[in-house]
């Protein structure tokens, strides 16, 4: 392999099978079209209907209340040691009755799986199982979905072809291939009838979802219409994989037209891609988890994240694309430290208002405008328009001086919790699709310090990133915003009373953060738990 030309427009490897030539590519001038189609589709398949919308109702339910309803008995005759021992029991059963459901409740599984610090740990860590213990296909079925995609028979195409997958997944399953051509790639083929079950399951979740609002505790905190909602927009653009090639386009152009130098993306083959197949470059690497590895091979781990965290931020404020679901199984380690992104299926975009409503929400988080990133919210869709955000300052008591957590005790922190979300469900607050997705990135990449950098100085890195981006983009910003960028004033209050720190605090490295969250954590799990 050599030296290729499409690096000068894209994030792509030094050295790869083929050339990518932007106007030459088969399939992608539908790709617009079709993720156009996608989401017009959505408003239609979560509408809740007001009979049950076929056969499959009666198997989810049945199958849902065989997981819950020995849990609940178990609990309410106290049969459970510790409240750890009950969050356990009933994600394993969760887990299970996910998989007895199939794709769409497995793919659901998965999301939270990445939702570390979102969802309770027992949860993440059995949903976790949903990544990789997924049961594939049957070779004699990837072949035909193979062969009836790409018009030919496996065997003309490629000169081996793994019938064992590297990976199976809700949606589709990989397997190593070799093109008859000799270049080594990745193969992903769609499950058969992954499509129909998908939107009849989605179909089913309408119709529960407004059973379920104030019924549970969980649902009434999420808001479950709005969740089917979300999950729909999600899932349906996974469902073409000519959308994801596009995608895996898409982000290697703003990485390299944002200089971002840490991250490089697979080449998608310029012509085998189709709706249920996408063979692209195999690459290979450390997974994200093996920090061992990595810091024996002298890679910089603390580096490694730093560059997640400019990634991310620089894909959404300045260019609207970024990768939408980060998590260990997407990302390799190259041996040089640099990243490769994987699974470019979920890829957020925020364009014209919205990405617009994301920068004064980014710009209202480092200048501590409260007022501002309320408005900004507001804008993105997480608020009614008609939203009196004075009233919400003075309900949130967002206009008072924060109170140290740590200081609180379990009764007060659950009583808190509470307070904010009853204050935030009433005035109509939900998660847009693009937020939710950047900030279970943000959640990820909080975990992956954890393991990568506990040492990091979190102010300091903060700091330093608000400065690199006052200086590398902040002209281009504020002529997109209107404002005079060399008047913005960073602070760092707003961040230290995110994290729940005084503002006299200089320092924090993640393990003393990761301390803080623990003992913030054990005092509502002993106070719900008596």
């Amino acid at each position: 392999m050599t030296p290729l030309d499409d690096r000068n427009w894209a994030a792509f490897t030094e050295e790869g099978p083929w050339t990518l030539h932007r106007d030459d590519i088969r399939w992608m001038p539908v790709a617009a079209d079709l993720r156009a189609a996608a989401q017009a589709e959505v408003p239609g398949l979560t509408r809740a209907a007001k009979v049950p919308p076929g056969r499959r109702v009666v198997r989810v339910v049945g199958t849902l209340a065989g997981a819950v309803g020995p849990w609940m008995i178990a609990k309410k005759r106290r049969k459970y040691a510790t409240p750890e021992a009950s969050r356990a029991d009933i994600s394993l059963r969760l887990r299970r009755a996910a998989e007895q459901l199939g794709p769409t409740y497995i793919k659901l599984g998965q999301i939270i799986s990445s939702g570390e610090g979102l969802f309770p740990p027992e949860l993440v860590n059995e949903f976790k199982k949903c990544r990789d213990q997924v049961p594939a296909e049957p070779f004699a079925v990837v072949r035909t979905v193979v062969e009836s995609d790409l018009g030919c028979r496996l065997e003309d195409l490629f000169s081996e072809f793994d019938p064992t997958p590297l990976a199976a997944a809700s949606i589709a399953q990989v397997h190593a291939a070799t093109l008859r051509t000799g270049e080594q790639v990745v193969v992903k083929v769609q499950r058969p009838t992954v499509s129909k079950f998908v939107r009849n399951d989605l179909r089913v979740m309408a119709w529960l979802a407004p059973f379920l609002v104030g019924r549970i505790p969980i649902a009434s905190l999420a808001n479950p219409p709005a969740l089917v909602e979300l999950f729909a927009e999600t899932i349906v653009e996974e469902l073409d994989f000519r959308m994801e090639a596009a995608n895996m386009v898409d982000v290697a152009a703003m990485l390299h037209e944002l200089g971002n130098h840490g991250y490089v993306v697979p080449r998608p083959h310029p012509s085998l891609v189709t709706r249920r197949v996408l063979v692209m470059q195999r690459v290979s690497g450390f997974n994200f988890d093996d920090v061992v590895g990595m810091q024996d091979a002298g890679i910089d781990t603390e580096e490694v994240v730093r560059t997640a965290m400019v990634a991310l931020m620089e894909g959404a404020m300045v260019y609207g694309v970024f990768h939408g679901d980060l998590h260990g199984g997407n990302l390799f380690v190259l041996a040089d430290g640099r990243t490769a992104l994987l699974d470019f299926g979920i890829v957020g975009r925020l364009t014209g208002d919205r990405r617009l409503a994301f920068l004064r929400l980014m710009l209202g988080a480092t200048t501590n405008d409260i007022k501002g990133q309320l408005a900004a919210m507001r804008d993105l869709g997480a608020l009614p328009h008609d939203t009196d955000l004075d009233a919400v300052i003075r309900d949130l008591r967002l206009d008072e001086p924060r109170v140290d957590p740590t200081t609180m005790s379990g009764e007060e922190l659950v009583a808190e919790v509470q307070r904010v979300v009853k204050a935030l469900l009433g005035y109509g607050a939900k998660l847009p699709k693009e937020l939710m997705l950047y900030v279970k990135n943000m959640v990820f990449i909080d975990g992956a310090m954890a393991r990568l950098a506990p040492d990091l100085d979190l102010l300091g890195e903060i700091a330093k990133i608000s400065l690199m981006f006052a200086e590398r983009h902040g002209e281009r910003l504020g002529r997109e915003l209107g404002i005079d960028h060399n008047a913005v004033e960073i602070s760092m209050d707003g961040v230290k009373t995110s994290l729940g720190v005084d503002t006299s605090t200089e320092s924090l490295t993640y393990r003393e953060l990761q301390a803080r969250r623990e003992l913030i954590q054990k005092r509502m799990r002993d106070h719900v738990g008596r």
